[in-house]
């Protein structure tokens, strides 16, 4: 298995995900492209020692960008990306802020 830190790259703290994590104790991250949810189960138990019940994985599309540049106008496209929602076990909660 790979490391803790290569199949977790970032957590996702947006309001609707703020929200889920206080109602349904569920909490998003953004994944390595090559991971699975086997991979992403292990690594949150791991880092956060929480016990984990369910992982969704999703791929966000990246957006496509329209750049205004002296040369005129160029097109371009934000990568694509992995999404992972994992659902903790009730009782058990990661605060992201605590070292703040």
């Amino acid at each position: 298995m790979r490391n803790v830190y290569e199949v977790l790259k970032r957590p996702i703290l947006t309001e609707k995900m703020l929200k889920l994590q206080e109602d349904k104790h569920q909490y998003a991250f953004e994944i390595d492209k090559k991971s699975n949810k086997v991979e992403v189960k292990k690594a949150v138990q791991e880092k956060f020692d929480v016990t984990v019940e369910n992982v969704n994985i999703s791929v966000v599309k990246g957006k496509s960008k329209n750049l205004n540049t002296r040369r005129g106008l160029t097109k371009g496209k934000r990568s694509d990306w992995k999404k992972a929602i994992v659902t903790l076990r009730k009782g058990d909660s990661i605060n992201f802020f605590e070292n703040a």
